[in-house]
């Protein structure tokens, strides 16, 4: 049974906007990072934001600053990635992550931080 569960993406014009959601069943769903990372065909997976499930600090990665959003609902346990003017440069495929992590210890961006994983959902920018 998946864990985490993205959705959302799909194909947009230069300049439109997606809005990705991860749900997660993880027990506990609180006391985590949350992140969001992407890879495109050939490259490096990249971590765009991150999120702690219970504190907040909400933080994007300085590529996607100003564009991109993490923010969540918990009452649906839902982490969610508001992508706006989104360009060629965006697409790829992006997952949702978690890990368990101390209170008030920063989020990690490093991937290999991460040991829980949604299935990926693709997000394709063309005109």
């Amino acid at each position: 049974q998946a864990q985490l569960v993205e959705s959302g993406g799909g194909s947009v014009q230069p300049g439109g906007s997606l809005r990705l959601s991860c749900a997660s069943s993880l027990n506990p769903y609180g006391g985590r990072c949350m992140g969001w990372f992407r890879q495109a065909p050939g490259k490096e997976r990249e971590a765009v934001a991150r999120s702690y499930i219970g504190d907040g600090g909400a933080v994007s990665a300085d590529s996607v600053q100003g564009r991109f959003t993490i923010s969540q609902d918990d009452a649906k346990r839902t982490v969610y990635l508001q992508m706006d003017s989104l360009g060629p440069e965006d697409t790829g495929m992006y997952y949702c992550a978690a890990t368990q992590w101390p209170i008030r210890s920063t989020c990690p961006w490093e991937s290999h931080a991460y040991n829980f994983w949604g299935q990926g959902t693709q997000v394709t920018v063309s005109s």
